[in-house]
Formats: C-alpha cells, structure tokens, sequence
C-alpha cells in the first residue's frame, strides 16, 4: 500500500466574511497528477497558498510525507521539497534570464540533493532553459528577465521550479497566456515530470490541454470541493455543470 505523498485534511481559510476554502479534503500518491479547477473565485489559488504557506489555515491541516506543514514558513514547505509557480510571473527582472536560475539551483535542497556538487552553475541553469523551451543557442538565456515575452516568463516559472529539485510541483496557471504552440512544447516535459515520480498539482483552466497530463480532478465552487475524480466522470455532473454554466466544460476553454 503506497502512502500518500501529501494528505489534505477539512482545510478551511476565511477572508472577511468570505470562505475561500471550505472543508477542502484531498490525498495523492507519489507521482500523481492532479488537476483543481473551478470558476474564478472558487477558491483554487487560495488552496495552493495555503498548501505552500504563503497563506495560514484557519483550520485543517496538511501532512507532506507524513510531516505537519500546516502554517510552515514558505522557504521552509519549499525545503522539504514542495515547489510552486504564481500565476503571475515573478523573475528578478534587472538579471539575465539564467541568472534567475543560480539562486534555485544553489538553495538548500538542490545543494543536499547534488551532494554540494554542481560543475559550471552556470552551464547547468542554461540546460535547464533548454529542457523547458529555450533556445541554447540564441541570445535569449542572456536577456534581462523584464526583456521576455510573456511565455517565456511562464517557462522560467517552471524552470526555477525545477531548479529546488521537489518532490510536488505545484503549477499555478502554468498554460494562461501561452499559445498553442508554446503549451505544446510543455506537455511532454510535464508528463516526463510525472514518469520521472514526481507530483503534480495543476490550477489550470485549459482544460483540454490539462486533461492530457493530469490522472484526476478536483472541482471547486465557492471554496468547497464539489467533485472529485476521473475527468470524464466528473466533468459530466450535473453539479460541475451548473458551476461552469456550460461555458468551460463545452468549450475546454
């Protein structure tokens, strides 16, 4: 019996008057892939914060290998080996793009898990570009952060993920604003992620593209989860249905 790799439990946090996550419960084995999804303003970007630590529960907790993180400092949750993306891309914007990539690759965690050895940092973040969409060869890995387009901020997201060596990766809107093209040079390299036994957590609203990767769904709807499961299951319920009104399921948008 495989142990859950991280295990929510009634996870409840409240802004005001507002719940933002209601008595949100959910398990995953290692090397799972999840999908969260909902309308906006259901809660899932709350949900993330609180499993990261950039937000506290106000009730619940969470247990990541069997560790209590519940209202841990962020650096620490990443430490353990929980990594995350924000919605909103956040570089170092005044560095070069592979320079945003030596501060992840020197953390704690990377240096434990590489033994202290690393070889030319820099060489190793400008493989890492490339595993996740840049060109080795042009003068992009070398731009001014604040210089790059819009996708390839998304994809520097992920690399500086990638770069803590985690355990859980925890995407947050990872495909918005990318084009059709730029989400397919991802895909493999997420479903590589997820071969290689690594976990994923997706908040994502492309949901045709999502449901390439991920092995289940949750469905949140004002903080609470009203579904969970396969995605062809759960994508047919009345319940999921009516919170999307038709929009999304219909479209995949």
């Amino acid at each position: 019996m495989i142990e859950p790799i991280i295990k929510i439990s009634n996870l409840c946090k409240s802004f005001g008057g507002t719940k933002a996550t209601n008595d949100v419960s959910f398990e995953l084995k290692p090397g799972e892939a999840l999908g969260i999804i909902g309308p906006n303003g259901s809660g899932k970007s709350t949900l993330i914060n609180l499993i990261s630590g950039f937000v506290k529960p106000d009730k619940g907790q969470i247990l990541f290998k069997g560790i209590n993180i519940t209202g841990m400092a962020p650096h620490k949750i990443v430490n353990l080996g929980i990594a995350r993306s924000f919605q909103m891309s956040r570089p170092f914007y005044n560095m070069s793009v592979f320079k945003n990539l030596i501060i992840p690759i020197s953390s704690p965690r990377a240096r434990k898990l590489r033994g202290g050895k690393y070889g030319d940092l820099d060489e190793a973040a400008i493989h890492l570009l490339e595993e996740v969409g840049f060109e080795r060869d042009s003068q992009v890995p070398y731009k001014e952060a604040g210089a790059l387009p819009h996708g390839y901020l998304k994809r520097l997201e992920l690399a500086r993920c990638l770069a803590l060596e985690p355990d859980i990766v925890i995407l947050d809107e990872l495909f918005s604003g990318m084009s059709m093209s730029e989400i397919a040079s991802v895909v493999p390299l997420l479903e590589r992620i997820k071969k290689e036994g690594k976990t994923l957590i997706m908040v994502e609203h492309r949901l045709t593209e999502l449901f390439k990767i991920i092995d289940k769904i949750i469905v949140l709807n004002f903080g609470m989860k009203i579904a969970e499961g396969l995605p062809r299951d759960v994508m047919t319920q009345d319940e999921v249905t009516s919170a999307y009104l038709g929009s999304e399921v219909k479209t995949g948008a």
